[in-house]
């Protein structure tokens, strides 16, 4: 080889280790990019009324959460168990959800690696721990039924729950129809199949489940986009209520005029016996 040939061999090897780099950080840093735990905050004290929850995982981890009962006459047994996003604090979400469903139980678990939850964070410890939690909590409480909330991250677990629990309905705020899809959509030009390790598929879980299902959606999201959302709600047998905010984006759908009449109308579609 001569030493223009090696030049230009040497020139052209240049974006290739570019690209196996950015490759490299996509795949080290995938977990605390899906995973923020670092950026939440942590949970404040316990307001009166409402019950700390702790359950131990096979591997030794410890998961923190909290039970809050029914605030106000006029519900039916039905108990809702809810899954936070990514980057929310489990605790304060359901403080907020019990704010918006009065009459009914709430319970939620902070993530593995959340604290004060301990572990790693990981799709695949978060799809394992959610029938813990559901037991745990049916077997202390004794509900009549139990629908699961999701928002965003959580509505991928919630959608595995349902696969794997007999739950009355599901209810998802900002859904996605994969992780990996997302990730496909977001990182076009990276090899996804080869890197990803943290799937979550809420298609692959409601595909064939005839659960009632709610979906509640922004019209501006730019970090589930609508096109997830629409692959996810063209997989559901039974979408008993589907409302778009078509101002709301990500973040700011819990604060949308109309939200919390939405997500009460979105409950009592999916725990009708007809539905």
């Amino acid at each position: 080889m001569t030493r223009r040939s090696r030049r230009m061999t040497a020139f052209l090897l240049i974006p290739v280790g570019f690209y196996l780099i950015a490759a490299t950080a996509a795949y080290l840093s995938q977990t605390r990019l899906i995973f923020p735990n670092w950026a939440v905050p942590a949970a404040g004290p316990l307001a009166p009324g409402i019950e700390r929850l702790t359950l131990d995982r096979p591997n030794g981890d410890r998961l923190g959460g909290v039970y809050i009962p029914a605030r106000r006459q006029g519900g039916d047994g039905t108990l809702l168990l809810l899954f936070s996003g990514n980057a929310s604090n489990a605790q304060a979400l359901a403080e907020h959800f019990a704010t918006i469903y009065p009459e009914h139980p709430l319970a939620a678990f902070h993530y593995r690696g959340y604290a004060p939850s301990t572990g790693t964070p990981s799709a695949a410890a978060l799809i394992d721990d959610a029938p813990a939690i559901h037991d745990l909590v049916v077997e202390r409480y004794r509900p009549k039924r139990v629908v699961a909330v999701g928002i965003s991250l959580g509505s991928g677990v919630a959608a595995q729950l349902a696969a794997q629990r007999p739950l009355a309905g599901l209810i998802l705020i900002t859904p996605f129809d994969s992780l990996g899809a997302m990730a496909r959509e977001s990182y076009a030009w990276l090899p996804i199949s080869l890197l990803f390790k943290h799937e979550m598929s809420s298609v692959e879980a409601l595909e064939e489940a005839r659960i009632p299902v709610a979906i509640i959606a922004a019209g501006r999201d730019t970090l589930i986009r609508p096109a997830r959302t629409d692959a996810l709600r063209a997989a559901i047998p039974n979408l008993v209520f589907d409302r778009v905010f078509p101002n709301a984006a990500h973040n700011d759908i819990l604060a949308q005029p109309g939200i919390e009449e939405a997500m009460r109308a979105a409950l009592e579609t999916v725990r009708r016996p007809e539905a």
